[in-house]
């Protein structure tokens, strides 16, 4: 959480993936579940923002420009997975990024009054890097990938695994599918 943070100009209060503290209360043990925009095929945010200031790529990722957006918040009120910040004051460090040149892929600099969320740190993709989120864990437990080439990797082992063996294997899920919003976020269940 605070790589991601760091890179987007965000308070401690604001979060582009927010680590929930979970229980199952079955076999009451605490796990944890990152939330995070789920990127969506079939994004609602993108077909209520009256000045495209939202929008989807070629490659899926879906993207605020900031320079665009009015803060009408109409983006957060059609996000089911409730994955987007307002910003309600100056952006941390708003005096260090005043001469810096907006960059719609890492959603920075930040601006009062206007929307943030994840972009699955499509500044570091550009790059061919994993996102601040994937390289920083300690763990290992996030992967990322291409669906397309059925590849993913996580930023601890840099081993690379079929996306469609680790979701088979693992009994994967994606948040409200119900939806129809195509989330591209996979959740593996809890080790026990």
């Amino acid at each position: 959480m605070s790589a991601c943070q760091n890179a987007h100009q965000l308070h401690p209060e604001q979060h582009h993936i927010n680590v929930l503290e979970m229980r199952n209360e079955t076999s009451k043990v605490d796990y944890y579940m990152p939330k995070t925009c789920q990127q969506c095929d079939n994004p609602p945010c993108v077909s209520v923002c009256p000045v495209d200031a939202t929008f989807k790529r070629q490659d899926g990722i879906v993207l605020i420009d900031n320079e665009r957006c009015i803060g009408c918040r109409f983006c957060i009120a059609a996000c089911p997975y409730s994955a987007r910040t307002f910003n309600w004051k100056e952006p941390k460090d708003a005096e260090l990024y005043a001469d810096v040149a907006y960059d719609v892929e890492l959603n920075v600099p930040q601006k009062k009054g206007t929307v943030t969320k994840c972009a699955f740190s499509a500044d570091r993709l550009r790059k061919g890097k994993l996102p601040y989120c994937v390289s920083a864990c300690p763990n290992g437990v996030y992967y990322f990938g291409d669906a397309n080439e059925d590849l993913v990797t996580n930023g601890t082992t840099k081993k690379t695994v079929r996306l469609s063996n680790l979701l088979k294997e693992n009994a994967a899920y994606r948040l409200m599918p119900e939806l129809g919003t195509k989330p591209s976020v996979y959740y593996l269940p809890p080790r026990t």
